[in-house]
């Protein structure tokens, strides 16, 4: 294959497998290979209609769904540059986007940005809003799209090389500007393939989408790979519902970020606080299926599995619908005490590694050898090295085309030789890789001992009662630690951090708890839309509360 758009073709010949289900109306409705062709060939003919010609970029900022899938298959079988968005992002971020990518098109399923459009940008692209009233300059998606059977025509996909840009993806921009990272079909085409070589997806399979498809990862391994296997997609009506659509789809995949299953277990504890003896009985049978997993059982752990092991089980499976053959997590770290209960309840966590400049995903566990302490080995055909400072070098057919607009960025992240540096620090033994934190991110303290902020922050939140946790502690003289938590207690809070972390350096010790007022969201501007911490603008935000606290310790 050259061409995204020719995963849908190889199809064609199947007009009744069903590909897609979403939410509309009241009720589930079912998009079967001849319907989402029907409907690709309509936004091929928009935006032919709108006079755009091959490489010229067009923008997608709207909610999982089928529209989504045809405006990016349309685009690229027209050979048209792909630029998704975050609905959820803020405006001024958008804003950026849209004028580096300078976007002739953009669709969305909202107008909340537009003041702040309007204010940057000298040329508004043609709006198109998918769902909702439009507003001058917009124009409704019913309005834009041409109506069915007009000047019909064949699905079309341009015949160019695979190395042609496809799309670009900014970055979540934790420290700064988004970078634009430019990927060629090749590029994502390799990563379906590699993905398909480490292990299974079947036609018969059903995946339930969850996280928004301008995340690189649900795009490539909850879009693209299914699409290229034949299974069916079902879009998640949103995280409110998301029990509710497990346990009425009943998905045998998903792909999802470790939160997911951090949410699913803090509510698991929330509903049984009130009957400790069942909450007990719980995780007993969740730790004898782990060391059972494990090869490490107890003396005791037959009575635990034959007593009350597979009711246990059970219950936590049906919650996901009964029938999750695979989770696939990527995108954060993924929680021990979360792998230990979901795994020894036997759902199958792999979790995986990627980022959006490798299209994305680099490793994964494989079901037969699964390490969730590790993320796994890289997929065929992707090699990895480390560099001098143990950093992670990736190379191969995944690894982006560059940054857009940006060279002297691209210089920095891939060598002459085509390594692209991650920026993770990792271990690599047996194959596996092993994070260990970000080069960027190690704190290093006034009196020069250095600690990786995430293995201080994953510790912590272990203990359930932290909700959100960012550690200070650059050029400073000891640790310091924003909450977000429930309790209120800073002596309480500390006493259970450094509880928590007793396994790691004296100097990663946490001397003061600041309490945060307000949980850290993507709306409020302190996570980006993958749920990864701003730090920057998290520091920012409670700087004069970390001046004071600092103020206090060397006084």
């Amino acid at each position: 294959m050259n061409n995204l758009a020719e995963l849908l073709q190889q199809w064609l010949h199947e007009p009744d497998r069903l590909l897609y289900r979403q939410y509309m109306a009241g009720s589930w409705c079912d998009y079967s290979v001849a319907v989402t062709l029907a409907l690709v060939v309509r936004w091929q003919a928009g935006y032919s209609a709108a006079g755009l010609q091959p490489g010229d970029r067009v923008a997608i900022c709207m909610h999982n769904s089928i529209q989504w899938v045809a405006a990016d298959l349309a685009a690229h079988g027209l050979g048209l540059v792909v630029v998704p968005l975050y609905v959820d992002d803020n405006p001024e971020n958008l804003a950026w986007c849209l004028q580096d990518s300078g976007a002739k098109l953009l669709f969305t399923n909202h107008l909340r940005f537009l003041p702040k459009l309007q204010q940057t940008l000298a040329e508004l692209p043609q709006i198109v809003v998918a769902r909702g009233d439009p507003i001058a300059p917009s124009i409704s998606l019913e309005q834009w799209l041409p109506e069915q059977g007009q000047n019909a025509r064949a699905f079309q996909i341009n015949s160019h090389q695979a190395e042609r840009l496809a799309t670009i993806v900014y970055t979540s921009g934790t420290l700064g500007r988004p970078k634009g990272v430019m990927l060629s079909h090749h590029n994502i085409l390799s990563n379906v393939q590699g993905i398909l070589d480490a292990w299974e997806i079947y036609g018969a399979d059903r995946l339930l989408s969850v996280l928004p498809l301008s995340h690189m990862f649900e795009r490539t391994a909850g879009y693209y790979l299914p699409l290229r296997a034949g299974a069916q997609v079902v879009y998640c009506q949103g995280i409110s519902e998301l029990a509710q659509d497990m346990l009425e789809q009943q998905p045998t995949v998903i792909m999802a970020v470790p939160w997911l299953f951090q949410r699913m277990l803090a509510r698991i504890d929330q509903r049984l606080a009130k009957i400790p003896i069942k909450r007990w009985l719980l995780h007993q049978a969740a730790m004898a299926g782990w060391r059972r997993f494990k090869g490490q059982p107890q003396w005791y752990d037959p009575f635990i599995l034959a007593l009350w092991y597979d009711r246990s089980a059970r219950q936590v499976q049906q919650r996901l619908g009964g029938h999750i053959r695979q989770a696939v997590l990527g995108g954060a770290a993924l929680d021990q005490r979360v792998a230990e209960f979901f795994i020894g309840l036997g759902v199958p966590l792999l979790q995986g590694y990627g980022l959006t400049e490798a299209a994305p995903v680099v490793a994964v566990n494989r079901e037969a050898s699964n390490d969730p302490v590790s993320v796994g080995e890289p997929l065929p055909g992707c090699e990895v090295k480390l560099s001098a400072q143990s950093e992670l070098l990736v190379r191969g057919p995944g690894v982006m085309l560059g940054y857009w607009n940006n060279p002297q960025a691209t210089q920095q992240t891939i060598d002459p030789a085509g390594w692209l540096n991650t920026g993770d620090i990792v271990e690599i033994r047996d194959k596996r890789i092993y994070i260990r934190g970000r080069s960027k991110n190690i704190l290093v303290l006034s009196n020069g001992e250095k600690i990786a902020p995430e293995d201080v922050e994953k510790a912590v939140l272990a203990d359930p009662v932290f909700q959100q946790v960012m550690v200070i502690g650059e050029a400073k003289p000891c640790l310091v630690l924003l909450v977000v938590s429930a309790e209120k207690d800073e002596r309480e809070l500390l006493k259970r951090a450094n509880a928590q972390i007793g396994h790691l350096p004296r100097h990663a010790r946490i001397r003061r708890i600041i309490l945060s007022s307000e949980e850290w969201t993507s709306e409020n501007g302190l996570l980006t839309p993958t749920r990864k911490t701003k730090r920057a603008a998290v520091y920012q935000l409670h700087l004069p509360n970390i001046e004071a606290v600092y103020r206090e310790i060397v006084s």
